[in-house]
């Protein structure tokens, strides 16, 4: 038609020098599964210090300091640092003693393997551990998971020497299990029990022990095997007339002695030795004081006699074959992961502070040596219980020698010491284990859990709630069960947000976290914060789905610019199998009947490939693949002007 303008309408849009992403060059399948196993299993790529050495004496050697890591100190080790090691190392053996004969009284077992728990075990850590703060030992959690699990198979006032059997085996499997999670590389494990569930777990198991002393400071002979608040409390006030008060004075005033002195020490650092001596000199004041008075006349339980000597063997004792070896082996692998998960969260703590690293395989195989050899010398479950551990990271050890030097101060004791606790009194060991299982309750913790996050507050107190209304097993189970529970749904369940243009930038965020973002008129753009697997396709396929219609039901009801592409950013989604390609497919193929285009951003390496290779990125088509969400808009806008021109002249 004459006048009519002429429009120049390009028969295909033009992309403003936009970079492509490319798809990756294909590998052989050997490459990509060793790649990935190296990933999954070697993190801290122990053959790299191995393979940079020259010659194969110095790459043997090597290869011997990864394994043993005392020999990373020990060739450049100091008077100095020796001088900080045997200050450190005495200071926690006078806290190891009572501690020893108190968690093992708590565990039912005779109070002389509290001692031999601190012996071998610590030489042990001291060569194969990798923390340098760490001091091993025996905790209360383990002393009290102990009868709990083996107590029914064989209840410790009836068949001592079977229970003893079983504790031993029980040792035994924990010290397996532990190496063998390590030797496999297995590490991450103790990363699935979350800081909520073990806080909630701890403090449980805290309360619970705090409540099984009752017996000692009120002088009771017999006692409630069940851990639950319910038993206990039933069991202390009905046998209200054989409460002994002189039993309850001396525990008393044993317990507001080792309180003043932790809290004098916390208030003044400088003095932490006062908080590590207390509780031996608890004992030894205890002591005397029953002695000239006669204490068993009058109700207070003394230790009698423990044997002299050092660890004898117990390898014969272990019980390998049925009917009670399933027993001990349970009790093995829940004890081993608690220990796991104490010693190591306790390690993780000080080494951030003084900025060195500790390698999680490698405490794993420690621990797990530590208890096997253990097991076969008379000792029960050890760890690096936090109360140790703070003693020596304040008496100033400098490497892991602190834990040898503890270990030939608690031989010394046994060799030349052990008639002197005769007398020491059973309500003394009660009043120190509530003095350190106090410590154990986190108070800040779980009140920043439920200022930062009140579902992992939930999961701390159902696992607290579990342990000290029911019992142990209960309580982690339930600790378990929350931090797996919590994986799912994060995996199963993604979040998808939409993004909006950021003003005056080429910006896009989160338009519920940004007011001032913008959304893009005919153009929906998508983030999926996860990888998407076979868990979530269906979710995400349903979600995205419910996007895109509440976007074309808010363009009706406004009367804005019809909906012409979905952009999906793919910049969080690490990893895509089958059924993500197939949700992806199936998206473009449902967006295509509706006339929308769909345009991937910022996909990586793993994606792309995928993509291509389920043809996925055929169906597509590559030119609306991007590496920036904003180009993707741009090109989108793009288009969109054109299909507007086309349509009006037509």
């Amino acid at each position: 038609m004459v006048g009519m303008p002429v429009v120049d309408v390009p028969e295909t849009p033009v992309a403003a020098a936009a970079p492509r992403v490319p798809v990756p060059q294909a590998r052989p399948f050997l490459h990509i599964l060793s790649a990935h196993l190296k990933e999954t299993f070697f993190p801290d790529d122990p053959f790299r210090a191995v393979a940079r050495e020259d010659g194969h004496g110095r790459r043997a050697v090597a290869a011997l300091r990864y394994l043993f890591p005392c020999l990373e100190w020990l060739p450049c080790y100091t008077l100095r640092a020796l001088r900080s090691d045997l200050i450190a190392g005495v200071t926690v053996a006078s806290l190891a003693v009572p501690q020893g004969i108190s968690y093992a009284k708590l565990a039912d077992l005779p109070p002389i393997m509290g001692l031999y728990s601190s012996f071998v075990p610590a030489l042990v850590y001291a060569v194969m551990g990798s923390s340098r703060d760490l001091a091993v030992g025996t905790t209360a959690v383990g002393s009290l998971l102990f009868p709990a699990l083996l107590g029914k198979e064989a209840p410790p006032a009836e068949n001592p020497e079977l229970y003893m059997h079983l504790a031993f085996t029980a040792t035994f499997f924990a010290g397996v299990f532990q190496a063998g999670l390590g030797i496999l590389r297995l590490g991450f494990v103790v990363d699935f029990l979350s800081q909520a569930a073990i806080v909630g777990f701890m403090g449980g198991a805290a309360t619970v022990v705090c409540l099984q002393q009752l017996k000692g400071l009120l002088g009771l002979q017999h006692f409630t095997r069940a851990t639950d608040v319910v038993a206990v409390m039933r069991a202390v006030f009905s046998q209200t007339h054989h409460w002994r008060w002189e039993s309850l004075v001396l525990g008393c005033c044993c317990l507001i002695f080792l309180l003043m002195t932790r809290f004098f020490s916390k208030r003044r650092p400088k003095f932490f030795w006062v908080s590590a001596a207390a509780p031996l000199a608890s004992l030894i004041v205890g002591s005397v004081l029953v002695y000239l008075i006669h204490g068993q006349n009058h109700g207070i339980e003394v230790i009698g006699n423990l044997k002299k000597g050092v660890n004898p063997s117990s390898a014969k004792s272990l019980i390998l074959s049925p009917p009670h070896m399933m027993v001990a082996l349970k009790t093995g692998i829940i004890t081993g992961l608690i220990g796991l998960a104490e010693g190591i969260a306790v390690g993780r703590s000080f080494a951030m502070s003084k900025n060195y690293h500790v390698h999680n395989n490698k405490e794993m195989v420690a621990f797990g040596l530590a208890n096997i050899v253990g097991s076969c010398t008379s000792c029960y479950l050890t760890t690096g219980p936090f109360s140790r551990s703070a003693v020596n990271v304040n008496a100033g050890c400098k490497t892991a020698m602190s834990n040898a030097v503890m270990a030939v101060a608690v031989a010394v004791t046994l060799l030349f010491l052990t008639p002197l606790f005769h007398y020491t009194p059973l309500v003394v060991l009660s009043a120190i284990i509530i003095s350190a299982m106090l410590g154990v309750f986190d108070f800040p913790a779980a009140v920043r859990l439920w200022k930062v996050d009140k579902l992992d507050f939930c999961a701390c107190l159902g696992a607290y709630l579990g342990v000290v209304l029911d019992n142990i097993g209960i309580g982690l189970s339930i600790a378990v069960g929350i931090s797996v529970v919590r994986i799912l749904l994060f995996v199963a369940r993604p979040r998808t947000t939409a993004l909006g243009k950021m003003p005056n930038s080429t910006m896009y965020r989160r338009m519920d976290q940004y007011a001032m973002a913008e959304s893009v008129p005919g153009v929906l753009v998508l983030q999926v914060d996860a990888p998407i697997f076979f868990t979530n396709a269906s979710y995400l396929r349903e979600r995205i789905s419910r996007w895109i219609n509440e976007e074309e039901e808010r363009i009706k009801a406004t009367g804005e610019q019809s909906l012409q592409c979905v952009v999906l950013d793919m910049g969080a989604v690490a990893g895509i199998d089958t059924s993500g390609t197939k949700l992806i497919e199936d998206l473009s193929k449902s967006l295509h009947m509706k006339n929308i285009q769909i345009a991937l951003a910022n996909p990586g390496s793993e994606v792309m490939k995928k993509l291509d290779m389920s043809k996925v990125l055929m169906r597509i088509d590559d030119e609306w693949i991007f590496q920036k969400v904003g180009d993707a808009c741009d090109y989108a806008l793009l288009n969109c002007k054109i299909a507007t021109v086309q349509h009006s002249i037509v």
